[in-house]
């Protein structure tokens, strides 16, 4: 049965059973501030679990595209070594939202397995929660009954907390889980040893498939837990391990799911991936074969989760989500690079055959095919460069390795490599640790991974510590209440407070997080910043630093709490910055219309920044955007905002019928049924943000700065309204101080020419004459060498730039057999040093530059290196040049 066909036979079986089927949330979340991804099929529906909102139906089944490689669930390390773990991983799951329960999910999930699947009885296991006393929660006695009526007994295990007992987090629904696994080991091993004693065990062939969470409880702050006034079932089915159990394979990555990303593999690197069926001992051969294997399954998995997040809307970079999916794709590029012997850039050629295989049914990696692939092209090149700055680095660092550190290495070793320098190569340039490891071992040394692992552990701390949050649980002032946003209509109205909480962190110290039964207050979203304001009351005032949305609760934060919390407030946004912002959020729909007609349809939104300064938009586009294409769009967007075009507001309108009338829906965005849809004029876009009645009122667009973002990306930032105004006053004064400083010529811009031919023509003469004074110089000074022990040696601080002393210092250096050089000079108050050394002394005495400078720059409170013939340091201490000067001697005595 292939992949496909299993997929759609889950989906049909749940809705036979009366689900509705729901697509897959994007893998990258961008309006929950507690995930970065989602990391399993019930992160979209946590608003319902929570009590928050309502579903569209009791019953809900999909698919979730799911990522794991951060926080509380991270597989990241495992992939590659093992045959089912993944960093993306499909999630099938059928959701009850107070409707069915125990009885209902364990028997559908019983019925499809052996009678829609046909997976064999005899190969299952199940387990049930053994309870624990210390929480006051009872063995599953309703889950074993169930279960017993389906299943011999001696087929069901007893789970402990770990393993069969599920929690969102911390805090927040949870509840005992029955877990179902697969026993897919040839007769021969299963008679040998019990599958039963291999649940839970980490063997690559008797692994859980489906997991069946009851959620009856909510975990409260204090660790204790309180009976939910709902019971759910949330359930989640490894796509890709039912992929394996039903095709009869023993690897996920011998199923259709990876073959043809395999095959591709293969196609490029010319080498051949083993499947599981092939056995591989202990011989050379095999070894080699096996590096070989993890290579091309973790890259095969890693341009899975990489492409999907891209096609998402994440972006690689170097902070947040986007740091994660870079560091992703590096570790598929490093095993590429390291095992596969792939120099140039080719995990992009796969998004081809993965959008081919999976577009189907996720339509987004068809779509942002290109892109994904350009995007991925351009990260792999750039790291290969690191890659290749990370070798010469890393040779230096073997360079400067004495065996004569403070730990002594092994017998047979060379020298024992700092882990802290080690560190400072993967911190800095990415370059991986594994990497680093294997090519010292190769060149006979020896890694400090006790001191890598304290510098990283040392990392993580203060990374930890910056991000540490508590949060307490809600108090609920007023049970029951539905909030209700009001801010498209009004920036002020009369509230309620009905729940509050404290959160402290260690960045942003102690806050309180206020939930009101109206709120005039935009939660950020959407690119848009969340709006700041005030809570009045007939006593006193607190303020509104920021407003976020979570779990369909919109959160007002604030320094400290109303003295009444059940006091009626005002709640009032502060107009001037909201004014400030609609303007360039509605500027930003003009400038996408503008960019789509002058640049072509291409163009599609790749994230933005909204806020009450200035506007930021991301794009998809091939190239750099001329300053003619640039005028165009100014102009463009500025005839909108003159052509007073009405605000046409479409609240709660079907998603279908706003596409069908030609709004802009953005991938990696999750709308509903209905959507509010934004006109000006032709544009027309699905966008829940605040926006200005009128184009008139943004009164004028300016672009500030164009630059690229990613390959396929661009940016622009841009300013409307006031920022303008004061944008164009400063160019005025500017201009002004220009004019006085060049005696307010008629033509500024002949005068500031002629200045420009002025100067380049004195710097000419300055070169001429610095040339004049070198080479004056070097005649006097080639006088002034020593013979000593057969060397020509020389050392004197000369008045020249670093650059110049330099230069001279390799002109003397050439002007004699057997020169030892050492100049020194003095530049912006900073002292340097260089050092030339002929390469026939070199040889002869094992004489090294970079040893000499790094001992003279000591005296000058520097550092510096080069190669063996020529080095060159910069210190602080002026005073120590004579002694550095005095002290070159000693290397030729």
């Amino acid at each position: 049965m292939k992949s496909k066909d299993i997929r759609k036979q889950f989906l049909q079986f749940f809705e036979s059973k009366g689900h509705l089927i729901v697509p897959s949330a994007p893998i990258v979340l961008k309006d929950d501030p507690t995930l970065m991804f989602n990391n399993s099929g019930m992160a979209q529906f946590k608003e319902y679990f929570l009590g928050n909102g309502t579903p569209k139906s009791k019953r809900i089944a999909d698919t979730q595209k799911c990522l794991r490689v951060s926080g509380k669930h991270n597989d990241l390390e495992d992939v590659g070594f093992d045959t089912y773990h993944h960093t993306m991983f499909e999630m099938l799951g059928n959701w009850s939202f107070g409707d069915y329960f125990k009885k209902e999910a364990i028997n559908w999930a019983w019925e499809l397995l052996t009678e829609v699947y046909k997976i064999p009885k005899e190969n299952l296991y199940v387990s049930v929660f053994e309870g624990n006393p210390e929480e006051n929660v009872p063995f599953d006695q309703e889950a074993w009954d169930i279960w017993k009526e389906l299943i011999d007994e001696d087929r069901i295990i007893l789970g402990n907390k770990k393993d069969n007992f599920w929690e969102m987090g911390d805090q927040g629904p949870c509840g005992p889980c029955s877990e179902i696994h697969v026993d897919i080991r040839s007769a021969e091993e299963k008679a040998l040893v019990s599958g039963k004693s291999l649940v839970n065990n980490d063997h690559p062939q008797v692994v859980e498939i489906w997991n069946n969470v009851f959620m009856e409880f909510n975990r409260k702050a204090d660790g204790s837990l309180e009976k939910l006034p709902a019971q759910h079932v949330d359930t989640g089915m490894g796509f890709e391990r039912l992929c394996m159990a039903l095709q009869n394979k023993t690897s996920n990555y011998d199923t259709d799911v990876f073959t043809p990303l395999i095959e591709k593999v293969e196609q490029i690197t010319e080498l051949k991936y083993t499947t599981n069926d092939v056995i591989l001992n202990d011989s050379e051969e095999s070894q080699e074969q096996n590096k070989t294997n993890i290579a091309i399954r973790v890259v095969v998995d890693h341009v899975r989760a990489v492409a999907f997040a891209i096609a998402d809307g994440q972006l690689p970079s170097n902070t947040g989500a986007g740091y994660v999916i870079r560091r992703i794709l590096r570790r598929a590029i490093r095993y590429g690079f390291t095992f596969l012997d792939t120099k140039e850039p080719f995990i992009n050629k796969l998004v081809e055959v993965l959008a081919n295989q999976m577009g189907e049914f996720f339509p987004e990696i068809k779509a942002q095919q290109q892109l994904v692939t350009n995007v991925i092209r351009e990260e792999e090149a750039s790291f290969l460069r690191t890659l290749d700055q990370g070798l010469q680095l890393l040779d230096k660092v073997i360079e400067e390795t004495s065996t004569q550190s403070e730990s002594v290495p092994p017998s047979g070793v060379r020298g024992l490599v700092s882990g802290v320098k080690a560190f400072e190569l993967y911190d800095t340039f990415g370059f991986p640790i594994d990497l680093t490891a294997l090519i010292l071992r190769e060149k006979g040394f020896e890694l400090d991974e006790a001191g890598f692992t304290a510098a990283m552990q040392e990392q993580k701390n203060r990374s930890r510590a910056a991000s540490e949050v508590s949060t307490e649980d809600w108090s609920v002032l007023i049970p029951g209440n539905v909030e209700t946003f009001v801010g498209y209509d009004q920036t002020e109205g009369e509230v309620k407070i009905t729940r509050i909480r404290k959160v402290d962190s260690k960045k942003d110290g102690v806050l309180y997080q206020i939930v009101l039964d109206n709120t005039p207050f935009y939660p950020e979203g959407g690119g848009q910043v969340g709006d700041k304001g005030t809570l009045v009351s007939a006593n006193e005032t607190i303020e509104i630093i920021d407003t976020k949305k979570e779990n369909n609760l919109i959160l007002h934060f604030a320094k400290q709490l109303p003295e009444n919390v059940a006091a009626s407030f005002v709640a009032k946004v502060n107009a001037n910055l909201r004014t400030a912002t609609s303007k360039n959020h509605s500027a930003t729909h003009l400038m996408h219309l503008a960019l789509r007609t002058i640049l072509g349809t291409h163009v599609e939104q790749k994230g933005s920044l909204v806020n009450p300064n200035y506007l930021r938009f991301d794009f998809s586009h091939f190239s750099k955007v001329s300053e003619e294409e640039l005028r165009q769009v100014e102009a463009s967007v500025n005839q909108q905002i003159e052509a007073q075009l009405q605000l046409v507001e479409h609240r709660n309108i079907p998603i279908q019928q706003a596409l069908e009338q030609g709004a802009m829906a953005l991938f990696g965005e999750k709308y509903g049924d209905n959507v509010r849809m934004i006109e000006f004029g032709s544009s027309k876009e699905l966008c829940g943000g605040i926006h200005v009645k009128n184009t008139a009122e943004i009164w004028h667009f300016k672009i500030i700065s164009e630059g690229a973002v990613a390959a396929g990306i661009r940016r622009i930032e841009a300013i409307t309204g006031d920022a303008v105004k004061d944008f164009y006053t400063n160019q005025e004064l500017t201009l002004s101080e220009i004019k006085e400083t060049l005696k307010n010529p008629q033509d500024i811009l002949k005068s500031v020419t002629s200045l420009q031919d002025d100067n380049s023509k004195l710097k000419k003469q300055i070169e001429q004459l610095l040339k004049e004074k070198v080479e004056g110089l070097k005649n006097t000074l080639i006088s002034e060498f020593q013979e000593i022990n057969g060397i020509n040696f020389l050392s004197k601080q000369v008045d020249l730039s670093m650059s110049a002393t330099k230069d001279l210092a390799q002109a003397l250096g050439n002007s004699k057999p057997n020169t030892f050089v050492v100049l020194a000079s003095i530049e912006e108050a900073m002292p340097n040093i260089h050092c030339y050394i002929a390469k026939e002394l070199v040889a002869a005495k094992s004489l090294n530059a970079n040893a000499v400078i790094k001992e003279l720059g000591k005296y000058i409170e520097g550092n510096g290196g080069g190669q063996p013939f020529f080095a060159s340091g910069k210190g602080k201490n002026v005073a120590g040049i004579a002694e550095a000067l005095t002290k070159a001697i000693d290397f030729v005595k």
